[in-house]
């Protein structure tokens, strides 16, 4: 990820969030998405992308009600994969809710980062099913044609027609949303950027859903996050886009602002393939917290990576107990328990998530839950989201390979 840095001496700017664009099975748009939230609702169906033939169970969370048309503006959405779709549409919809034209943005200098775990690995399976089924003259030229990752940020790039602008995807694996939207607060802190269009985007697609339910981590019918009963994740899709800029950018258009970046911790242990590592996670919680200028004692609560497996969440609630003591952790919920595991789009849109929750004041429930794993040992939030004054929240995010990222946001305060 490029690291941007101020000039000696400089003052690092502060950033805010001005703009969301969310894609989610529980409601497309900042409202659908808010009110999924705080109802608890379930964006659990059998999955339709693709033939589940085979497979003993095949649950996930697909988005039912997204029309690419209806935001897609200047490019033909059927050039477009579908996670290219998304993330082209959610950056439309994150634009439009700052209070910005396409024309605004182009005319500033500008960062399109943008996450992922699969780029178009849907048209690739499509692709070589079709090829396996049908020989050499299934070629699909026009799919082909929209594979590489590279368009998921090219593609925002393309429609908002924007000229003085670093478009970069990052492929962090299921970190990668928390990566981008790192690479925004850099790039806006230095001053080398004056807006940035930041956040992460997948599609359902066989590979990963194969993937993981060869490795035994499919839950058969609901995610349950920190239950004692969990059985896995569901696979899920969409994007979660933020539009971010420099406080005195957004107050002097008068802009509304969501939430403010304080800082973000990165880590890659590279210490196993899959299994995560509850030293390198507390590392980077620690980092972030760091970064951003914060104490663990500050944190209201925590959105957690909470896939609902029985590693990670042991081990992630593990490491959370490494920085903040076994008895002061924070409330930590788990929105995958609502959208699924959307892959690289997952800490973007819980990012967003969170930007929402310290806006509006309330913590999303972790649905699903019966009893708490005593190893997990913390309050989740069930079922049903709690009213509360926030300040300042932390979004986990861990990734096959140790590629662990950390963001911390606040609500905003004028007060230097």
């Amino acid at each position: 990820m490029m690291q941007h840095a101020p000039a000696p001496g400089a003052t690092r700017r502060r950033v805010v969030i001005t703009g969301l664009g969310v894609i989610t099975s529980i409601g497309t748009g900042v409202e659908a998405f808010a009110s999924g939230l705080r109802e608890g609702r379930s964006g659990v169906k059998a999955i339709t992308a693709f033939d589940t033939a085979g497979f003993a169970h095949a649950q996930g969370c697909e988005v039912d009600d997204f029309e690419p048309e209806a935001w897609i503006q200047r490019l033909d959405p059927a050039e477009l994969g579908r996670a290219s779709q998304f993330s082209v549409a959610a950056a439309r919809m994150a634009v439009a809710d700052a209070g910005l034209t396409e024309e605004d943005v182009r005319a500033r200098r500008c960062l399109v980062s943008v996450g992922t775990t699969d780029g178009e690995s849907r048209d690739l399976d499509e692709l070589v099913e079709a090829g396996l089924r049908d020989g050499p003259e299934s070629y699909d030229p026009v799919r082909a044609r929209r594979v590489s990752a590279g368009r998921l940020s090219a593609g925002i790039v393309r429609e908002l027609a924007l000229e003085d602008v670093e478009a970069v995807t990052i492929p962090t694996a299921c970190a990668a949303g928390n990566y981008a939207v790192g690479s925004g607060y850099d790039a806006l802190s230095s001053g080398d950027v004056d807006i940035a269009v930041c956040g992460g985007a997948d599609a359902m697609c066989r590979k990963t859903f194969t993937g993981f339910y060869r490795l035994g981590t499919i839950a058969p019918e609901l995610c349950r996050p920190f239950d004692r009963d969990r059985e896995g994740i569901l696979t899920g899709e969409g994007a979660g886009i933020l539009v971010m800029e420099s406080l005195d950018s957004a107050l002097a258009r008068g802009a509304r602002i969501y939430a403010e970046v304080l800082g973000y911790g990165l880590a890659c242990d590279a210490l196993h393939p899959v299994a995560p590592d509850r030293d390198s996670i507390a590392r980077t919680v620690r980092n972030a917290h760091r970064h951003a200028g914060v104490t663990a004692d500050q944190i209201d609560f925590v959105s957690a990576h909470g896939t609902g497996t029985k590693a990670n969440d042991v081990t992630e609630c593990g490491a959370l107990r490494q920085v903040f003591g076994d008895d002061a952790v924070p409330r930590t919920i788990s929105i995958k328990s609502m959208i699924g595991h959307s892959m690289g789009a997952a800490s973007a849109v819980a990012a967003a998530a969170c930007a929402i929750s310290v806006s509006r004041g309330f913590i999303p429930p972790t649905v699903n839950h019966r009893v708490t794993d005593p190893e997990c040992a913390v309050d989740c939030v069930p079922n049903k989201a709690l009213d509360m004054e926030l300040d300042i929240v932390q979004n986990n995010a861990l990734a096959f390979g140790g590629n662990n990222a950390v963001l911390i946001m606040r609500r905003y305060r004028s007060a230097a």
